[in-house]
């Protein structure tokens, strides 16, 4: 269910582009086109930080003949270190053409085969050359102890851990790493070697990621080579193809951008997208990019000025993707065509090392988390604290609720056995349709069988939101059992929203549903955020319709109890909604603020609010909910979770 509600947003979004950019006949309307992609991309990826000085510093040279590398660190932002190789041709006449050299999922960075061999090749070529490490990698992990070790597997878990604090900030780890090259091109307009109206961006993977991303905010760029890694949102969402946290942009989607915008946004110069043909990033996106963008380019008058190379074999930056890469460079820049890449001679990583040791903390650098951090105290002091009526509307706008009305149709589902070792000894399921696609399975219990709608109510009901799954939490929760005791004479019901218990998807990595960047809980998330359209709003959202449900078969006065992941939507929802009249919560979050300021959590991007501070905290939700007898057993800090048990039938 999840995973196709999903599907159908993003089919319907592809659909309302191509109809969008099959409407543009004109030069004017192509141009119109391609101003309106760059604001909104901006809009994803700004705004951006004040520029301060760069303060570079060469910290050793290699002479290798042809070239030569110099090893520089240069801040992007004050102490925010970025550790980068620059290649220098030798015995060529100035100024040159110069590219930024962008590295994927390598652990050691611009160090890997892959970077060191496209950054020779195009300094051999006669080529200016700046690869720069991402943030998180290489010489640049942002948890290390005090001997300046990583705390945490560099890469795509580091990204993972930073990217979602950075989306509950506001922020994105991708506007971050796009800063740090819109800075690596500042660096290269301050060198004499470079000839600043010739600038270039090539990455693979990872690193095509970050190409893509420059191409749509850097008016400076005159040609880009992305590679391994322009498709389609769609085609990555059907193939339940899970990315790390700078791969989604916040906003894209619902501004109704898809990857190929980004390289729209810097028309009509040039790029070549570069593919693999067995690669996991879908050629048939690539392809269906490829076509958009030629169309667009055509209408500009500058079709030549687009190109496609897709290679044999899989995933990475080989040999015939890198001389795709040298030729259609070389035409932009006008340079001469080449027989075949040029020798290369790989370094050692040690030799191409910034750092004494192998990080920019020992430099003095500052971690990305403790900017977030210092910028999360300062902005705490001054937040909203809204109250009454007021605190409603932030929580409505913070989580994109959208309006409800109407009485929620359900469906009465056949019996199951009853001996599930439930506080009553019979049940029956109610699938509640809370939109169009999505239904919460809720469960009320019954000390008789029944089948049937519920009736001849009481006035009262408890609704128990779960964490995991409410199959589970009815078998083994004491906290349930506690509150059926203290309230003998009201309905009891529990409830699976979303991607919970009952509807929990299959989907991405293997058994991988709650671990991580590659599971499907942060994989559905992560496109929440590309919505603009919080997955626990959604699920508060779930709730709310349950509990008009429950208002609609005769109920008046609800007591939401919710634990773990459940807490938080019931949190929300027990704010908006005056039906609540009662709330308990268990294994709830103390503040979205100490989340911020804690280098260590357990609790998931599924669980966030983009800018929360901007509206409130859950302080303010809590307080507010003293007035609704709120109890809170066992509230847990950012670097605690819930308990879990075995979860499913």
């Amino acid at each position: 269910m999840v995973q196709e509600y999903f599907v159908r947003r993003l089919r319907e979004l592809e659909e309302a582009g191509n109809r969008r950019r099959a409407s543009i006949t004109s030069h004017q309307g192509a141009e119109a086109y391609v101003r309106d992609v760059r604001s909104k991309a901006l809009s994803c990826l700004g705004p951006w930080p004040e520029k301060s000085p760069l303060r570079p510093r060469v910290l050793g040279t290699l002479d290798r003949g042809a070239y030569s590398l110099q090893r520089i660190v240069f801040e992007s932002r004050p102490s925010f270190l970025v550790s980068a190789n620059l290649y220098l041709p030798s015995g060529r006449k100035g100024p040159l053409p110069a590219v930024v050299g962008t590295c994927g999922h390598a652990d050691n960075g611009k160090a890997s085969l892959s970077y060191q061999s496209f950054s020779q090749g195009l300094a051999r070529l006669g080529y200016v050359v700046l690869t720069v490490d991402p943030i998180g990698q290489a010489e640049r992990s942002q948890y290390v102890d005090a001997q300046f070790k990583p705390l945490i597997h560099n890469g795509i878990v580091e990204h993972s851990r930073l990217g979602p604090q950075l989306f509950l900030a506001g922020d994105s780890l991708a506007s971050w790493m796009t800063w740090d090259l819109i800075r690596a091109i500042d660096y290269l307009e301050t060198r004499p070697e470079v000839d600043p109206k010739r600038i270039g961006v090539t990455g693979n993977s990872g690193g095509g990621t970050e190409a893509t991303w420059l191409c749509g905010v850097e008016p400076r760029l005159k040609m880009a080579a992305p590679g391994c890694f322009i498709t389609s949102m769609r085609r990555n969402l059907e193939n339940e193809m899970a990315a790390d946290a700078e791969q989604y942009l916040p906003k894209m989607l619902k501004l109704g951008l898809d990857e190929a915008d980004l390289i729209a946004a810097m028309a009509p110069r040039a790029a070549i997208l570069l593919g693999k043909e067995q690669d996991f990033f879908d050629v048939r996106g690539l392809e269906e990019s490829y076509a958009r963008l030629r169309s667009l380019y055509r209408l500009l008058g500058a079709e030549e000025n687009i190109a496609l190379f897709v290679g044999p074999g899989s995933h990475g930056y080989s040999q015939d993707n890198r001389e795709a890469m040298y030729r259609f460079f070389n035409k932009q820049c006008g340079l001469p065509d080449f027989a075949h890449e040029p020798t290369l001679s790989i370094e050692k990583d040690d030799d191409v090392r910034c750092t004494p040791n192998g990080q920019v903390a020992e430099l003095g650098s500052r971690s990305a988390f403790a900017l977030v951090s210092e910028r999360t105290a300062a902005k705490e002091a001054s937040r909203p604290r809204p109250t009454g009526e007021a605190l409603k509307a932030a929580v409505t706008s913070a989580l994109r609720l959208r309006p409800r009305s109407g009485v929620p149709d359900y469906r009465i589902l056949r019996p199951l056995s009853t001996q599930r070792g439930y506080p009553k000894p019979h049940f029956v399921t109610f699938l509640v349709d809370t939109e169009p696609g999505i239904q919460a399975a809720v469960y009320e219990l019954s000390p008789g069988e029944l089948y049937s709608r519920p009736h001849n109510v009481p006035k009262s009901a408890v609704l128990f939101i779960s964490d995991l799954s409410a199959d589970v939490d009815l078998r083994e929760e004491s906290l349930i059992r506690e509150v059926m005791e203290s309230d003998k004479f009201s309905t009891y019901y529990a409830c699976d929203v979303r991607g919970i218990g009952e509807s929990r998807p299959n989907t991405c990595a293997e058994n991988a549903y709650l671990s991580g960047w590659e599971g499907g809980e942060y994989f559905y998330a992560a496109h929440s955020v590309m919505l603009d359209d919080p997955y626990v709003g959604q699920r508060t959202f779930d709730v709310l319709r349950v509990i008009d449900w429950l208002v609609s078969v005769g109920h008046q006065r609800v007591h939401l109890v919710g634990r773990g992941w459940g807490a938080l939507p019931a949190t929300f929802a027990a704010v908006i909604s005056d039906v609540v009249t009662q709330v308990t919560l268990k294994n709830s979050l103390n503040s979205y603020a100490e989340l911020l300021k804690s280098e260590f959590y357990q609790w998931p991007l599924s669980a966030f609010i983009p800018n929360v501070l901007s509206y409130f905290d859950l302080p303010d939700c809590y307080q507010a909910l003293a007035a609704k007898q709120l109890r809170q057993v066992d509230l847990l800090g950012p670097n605690q979770h819930p308990p879990r048990r075995a979860v499913g039938w």
